[in-house]
């Protein structure tokens, strides 16, 4: 299952159209503040929050483990390692509904035809009605 950042990134690459890594080169190639330099920032810090939260369910896991016996030292860490979860998983979510409502805003423009436009007949005026025509005529 993919992970929140990992369907970011794939969003991110369908809407410029190249592979993340050749986009964050193109980034820091031109720091001038751009949408893409703001997705990508916006990316890396969603990314961040999620391996926090790996990182720190991993040690819970390992400082609750049924083998262990827990001491007063131990239901600190343990603690700490909760609340840390919970401060990563707000700003996942953070992160992840401003990025989803950005992306959704956005949306591939296709390439310019590089080929001046052909030009088009003049639209053709249309034939008076029989009953236009009449009103003249009296």
């Amino acid at each position: 299952m993919p992970t929140t950042a990992q369907s970011v990134a794939e969003r991110i690459e369908d809407l410029y159209g190249q592979p993340l890594a050749a986009l964050e080169a193109h980034a820091d190639a031109n720091p001038r503040g751009s949408m893409l330099a703001a997705l990508l920032g916006s990316h890396s810090d969603l990314h961040l929050a999620e391996r926090t939260i790996d990182f720190q369910l991993q040690r819970l896991r390992q400082l609750a483990a049924p083998e262990r016996e827990i001491g007063p030292y131990d239901a600190g860490h343990i603690l700490d390692c909760a609340r840390r979860i919970a401060q990563s998983v707000a700003v996942r979510d953070a992160h992840a509904k401003g990025m989803n409502a950005v992306l959704q805003s956005l949306h591939r423009v296709p390439a310019p035809d590089t080929h001046p436009p052909a030009p088009s007949a003049p639209p053709a005026v249309p034939e008076p009605t029989a009953a236009a025509a009449a009103s003249r005529t009296r």
